[in-house]
């Protein structure tokens, strides 16, 4: 059997082209084959379906790149819940732009590794100069802002406890709202901390009487979470209070932002996230609202010198003469060692868009909840739990019963004509619609709610 070719050096793009059009040929085969949003049938169908496909998994003789690509890119296909699909619009799940994808690709075909300068040098210059770039966004007046590039919300959540472990010491007690993301719980039994305490959220943002009253009665260090755009609702914090009160009581504050960051990014919404800037650690993830392919996650900070503390030296990496020579040292970026240069595709966005470019896609999807939320408030079979900060929308057929809802959302799944999401709010279950595809258009969402109003009145 003669050598694979290689997808890297001169030689490479020779040996990916033909095989581009495989892969993309496969992928349309595949959402053809699909014929909606969600491969119908539930998990036992597509379970069975992939089996079929795959066989053996270590065949004792290969079947040649091009079949394997296509046998199997389109068997991935037909099983996709597909984002770009305008009725999946579950999750914070969002359609990568095709810009982003081509730039991972490169990213692939290079396979940098931003562990030591010598595997990576123009990919770790790169990577400074946009975390610099992004960084300063969260904090225009900070000394020296930089941030960590991560694999989203989740990491970068953990890695703001973990920053202030090592900054307050192993009883640095969390607080959080009530409607906080499930990773800070998740991190702080990972980090050894104490359990957070959770502040009650009525209104799906941290209320500020009961966070003053924790403040008030905790004692030793304290790092107060807020969250901009939780996950059920999209609601923001409110963050200038907040750190406010953070300011009274001596503790620090740490902001997810993952889903509503890149609201910088536009002129009509960013006065939402007044006071981002004063936190230590802001948590972004631009594979929500900045339609990166997984994974494009950060962690801002003002001072790059509070990154400090995850320094590590392994001497085959980025041993000490090495930088004192002037090779830059890349092992304190991230607790990962080998880590792909996920920052080329966030590069090639910004590049290619520009912030007018963000800010029109990130108000586009705005304005298409918004008119999703009009449509319910319209019709006197829907009821709207409440008009969406972000991109987000509650709502819920008016007389039935949780289980009901519970129900119909499944069944929309199993026979795949929708993905719908679910979030319990005012002790109630409502049907979930996060809405991250610009291409979404009003006869779209009139499809959703039609499938929705059809399937109660069964």
């Amino acid at each position: 059997m003669s050598t694979p070719p290689l997808a890297g050096g001169p030689a490479g793009p020779r040996a990916l082209r033909p095989l581009l059009g495989t892969v993309l040929d496969a992928l349309h085969d595949g959402a053809v084959a699909r014929g909606g949003p969600l491969p119908a049938g539930g998990p036992e169908a597509v379970a069975d379906q992939v089996r079929d496909a795959v066989g053996a998994v270590l065949p004792d003789s290969g079947t040649g790149a091009e079949e394997a690509l296509r046998t199997l890119t389109r068997t991935l296909a037909r099983g996709a819940a597909d984002p770009a699909h305008p009725r999946c619009a579950a999750h914070l799940h969002t359609p990568p732009l095709a810009v982003a994808v081509a730039a991972d690709l490169a990213a692939s075909a290079l396979n940098p590794s931003l562990d030591s300068w010598d595997q990576a040098p123009a990919a770790a210059t790169l990577e400074a100069l946009v975390t610099e770039a992004l960084a300063a966004e969260v904090h225009p007046r900070g000394p020296a802002p930089d941030a960590l590039v991560t694999t989203g919300g989740t990491e970068s959540n953990q890695l703001a406890l973990l920053l202030a472990r090592e900054r307050l010491g192993p009883t640095v007690q969390t607080v959080c709202g009530a409607s906080a993301h499930h990773s800070l719980r998740r991190a702080a039994w990972l980090l050894g901390l104490p359990e957070p305490v959770t502040v009650p959220a009525p209104a799906g943002t941290l209320d500020l009487t009961a966070l003053h009253a924790v403040l008030t009665d905790l004692r030793g260090p304290l790092l107060v979470a807020a969250t901009a755009g939780t996950t059920d609702t999209g609601r923001i914090d409110p963050l200038p209070e907040i750190a406010d009160l953070c300011d009274t009581h001596g503790a620090e504050l740490h902001v997810d932002a993952a889903y509503g960051g890149p609201l910088l990014f536009s002129p009509a919404r960013r006065h939402l996230l007044t006071g981002l800037d004063r936190a230590r650690t802001v948590a972004l993830d631009l594979h929500k609202l900045g339609w990166q392919p997984v994974a494009a996650g950060l962690l801002a900070v003002p001072d790059r010198a509070l990154l400090a503390p995850l320094g590590h030296t392994a001497d085959y990496l980025n041993a000490h003469d090495d930088t004192d020579a002037g090779l830059p040292d890349l092992l304190g970026r991230s607790p990962r060692t080998s880590r792909r240069p996920d920052i080329l595709k966030i590069a090639v966005t910004l590049r290619a868009l520009g912030r007018t470019g963000l800010a029109a896609l990130t108000d586009q999807v705005c304005a298409t909840a918004e008119h999703l939320a009009d449509l319910i408030d319209k019709s006197p079979g829907l009821d709207l739990y409440e008009r969406p900060i972000l991109t987000t929308v509650l709502f819920r057929p008016t007389a039935a019963s949780d289980q009901a809802v519970a129900a119909l959302r499944r069944t929309l799944l199993t026979q795949g004509r929708a993905v719908l999401g679910r979030a319990t709010a005012d002790g109630r279950l409502w049907l979930k619609v996060t809405l991250l595809n610009p291409h979404t258009t009003p006869d779209d969402l009139a499809d959703i709610l039609q499938l929705v109003e059809g399937g109660t009145s069964r």
